[in-house]
């Protein structure tokens, strides 16, 4: 980045995309666009005419902006290419993406950049299989301004009813996935009809023209709306002032700004917003501006923080559903790992889970073990590091994502958050506490006791034992001496956490909870049993930091197929029956403990042989010696 690019004025500019199947004329569409604009440079025209004519051909007017030899012998595009055109309105950046199969890595490529797309279909040969792959990415990139233009209709007689048979195949597709087109336009693009004028030979279309369709579409102004997000790209360092420089996905900043810097959680006020020469120091700076800016402290923040006000901050999580399209020619598997890249961030990620693979054409989900090329799929993702991040619905700029194996890219997602919590820390501190350590240690109170002070924390689905063997364990402790108590969901839901629900949300929250009033009664020097569902992996690590050295995760086993056999309350026949939503293991997920300090299988094993399981890890691992 340059320093002339920390504070960017340019008016707004539109960014189109122009997709479509092989042949179905998308460069011949936009050579003629700049010719019928005047947007050609000079000399082109002559160029384009000559070239043509030694190849025998009619003006071919997609030599205009195919720059590599391969494309011109092998008549396709194989890398996107960027021209400006302009008309009275604005300036437009135009994206052509390839169209053949083989390419739809570089398509993405130039789709994700995108403001609104033209989706170019042959009137000849209809929708194809192709035509509805583009247009799925487009709704997968987010893409809701799109106008379609039915090309080639010089070859079909400038029929109404053809026109009127792919209109509606089109459009009925675009619903199915979300999307409606604003505008459906039958053109040629070799002859020029309707691409900057109506057409005679179109006298029955009363629509608009190419270039008023174009021109109707906005930039992406409403992200200024939404709360800010300055991905940091660099820091750099002038005479005294550490200057930290990224580029606005979204809301406006402003000097005298509290940010809260993700996932570090780290905060500070903006001093100033930087400008060079003799420009006068901008006091705000808005979505699709590059700054830089400095603090009115010297925190450390690096390259991949997420800046935010404190007031609607991104979402924190190491896991989050995805939705994909699979670019690679291997397929991807369970276990995979990958880079990931948001924004300016990279964290590598794990597969967890593929939970369905969407069929482009009839938009019908099926389970899968894999993704095969150029497939769309529901996936599971984990990361190594918390990673900030926007459901793609409340911000697209944040919301989706590519995915890198070595130095390819091999896709590109939306993320969901759904049946996950946010986990962001609280971070409201109370000024007014101090800590005091107790007189009576640990040891002393192991000493009194007999035993240490420890939290087992038993996990599982409902139905798989928890509450059945932590009542019997601690009945068992207690006759051996042991100061014990069972915390579960009937005793803490009635009054500690009456005000919570079943949302992930919630959820977490419960946890949360349950884990410092654990932690509490460990550090009383009691053996506290807890036994809660507790479905997040990163819920249950934000128990164990409560007392780490006190915290042992039991995971009591049994898979749902037998969970729902018992089901002694009544929960999954209800849940099956969409009576409660969120249900763990049927509506929402179940994270197994990786390495938990001890598993108890209750498929397998009885429920006194695994008590005497659990008494033997007490004694062995929590008793004093």
């Amino acid at each position: 980045m340059q320093s002339s690019d920390f504070h960017s004025t340019a008016r707004a500019q539109l960014k189109l995309v122009v997709v479509g199947h092989v042949d179905h004329g998308k460069s011949t569409l936009i050579g003629r666009l700049l010719h019928d604009t005047g947007a050609l440079p000079p000399g082109k025209l002559e160029e384009i005419k000559a070239t043509s004519a030694r190849r025998g051909m009619p003006v071919e007017w997609s030599f205009a902006l195919d720059s590599f030899q391969a494309e011109r012998d092998q008549a396709i595009t194989i890398d996107t290419t960027q021209i400006w055109f302009r008309t009275p309105t604005r300036d437009t950046v135009i994206i052509d993406a390839p169209g053949h199969r083989e390419f739809l890595k570089n398509m993405v490529s130039g789709a994700a950049q995108a403001d609104a797309a033209v989706l170019v279909i042959d009137a000849e040969e209809g929708v194809r299989d192709q035509s509805r792959r583009h247009a799925y990415l487009l709704h997968l990139l987010g893409l809701r301004q799109i106008a379609v233009v039915v090309n080639k209709m010089d070859l079909v007689a400038f029929s109404q009813d053809r026109f009127a048979t792919i209109s509606e195949e089109i459009t009925a597709y675009l619903v199915r996935i979300g999307l409606t087109p604003k505008v459906i336009i039958p053109i040629s693009a070799r002859e020029g009809d309707y691409i900057a004028s109506p057409s005679s030979r179109l006298a029955w279309f009363k629509g608009p023209t190419l270039v008023e369709a174009i021109d109707a579409f906005s930039p992406k102004s409403v992200s200024a709306q939404l709360p800010l997000r300055l991905p940091i790209q660099d820091v750099y360092k002038f005479d005294q002032r550490r200057i930290l420089v990224g580029r606005i996905e979204s809301g406006t900043l402003r000097v005298g700004d509290k940010l809260l810097f993700s996932p570090s959680n780290k905060t500070a006020e903006v001093r100033s917003i930087e400008s060079f020469g003799d420009q006068t120091m901008p006091t705000e700076a808005k979505t699709g501006e590059a700054v830089g800016f400095t603090l009115s402290e010297q925190i450390f923040v690096e390259r991949g923080e997420l800046g935010s006000h404190e007031s609607a901050p991104p979402v924190l999580s190491t896991i989050f559903r995805a939705t994909i399209f699979w670019l690679a020619s291997h397929p991807l598997v369970i276990g995979q790992r990958l880079k990931l890249k948001l924004t300016t961030r990279e964290v590598i990620v794990t597969v967890q889970s593929i939970d369905k693979v969407i069929d482009t054409e009839t938009l019908a989900p099926s389970a899968g073990s894999e993704v095969s090329r150029n497939a769309v799929a529901e996936i599971t993702l984990r990361s190594q590091n918390v990673v900030a991040l926007d459901e793609y619905r409340d911000n697209p700029a944040t919301g989706r994502f590519s995915l890198v194996d070595g130095y390819d890219t091999v896709a590109g997602g939306l993320i969901s958050m759904e049946g996950y919590p946010d986990q962001r820390p609280n971070l409201r501190k109370n000024p007014e506490l101090y800590h005091v350590d107790h007189i009576l240690s640990a040891e002393v109170r192991a000493t009194r006791n007999g035993h240490y002070g420890s939290v087992l924390w038993f996990t599982g689905l409902s139905g798989a034992g928890k509450s059945t063997l932590a009542m019997r364990l601690e009945q068992a402790l207690f006759a051996r001496g042991y100061q014990v108590y069972v915390l579960d969901g009937d005793n803490v839901r009635a009054g500690l956490n009456a005000d919570l629900g079943y949302a992930p949300k919630d959820r977490a929250e419960n946890i949360r909870r349950v884990g410092q009033v654990a932690a509490l009664f460990a550090d009383a020097g009691f053996i506290v049993i807890t036994a809660f569902i507790s479905p997040y992996q990163a819920d249950r690590e934000y128990a164990r930091s409560a007392s780490p050295k006190a915290f042992h995760e039991i995971h009591i086993k049994a898979d749902v197929a037998t969970c729902e056999k018992r089901d002694i309350k009544g929960l999954y026949k209800k849940a099956r029956a969409g009576l409660i939503d969120d249900f763990t293991g049927i509506s929402a997920p179940y994270e197994e403990p990786a390495n938990p300090n001890l598993a108890i299988d209750t498929k397998s094993q009885s429920i006194d042989a695994c008590l005497e399981k659990l008494i033997s890890y007490v004694d062995d691992k929590i008793r004093h010696r």
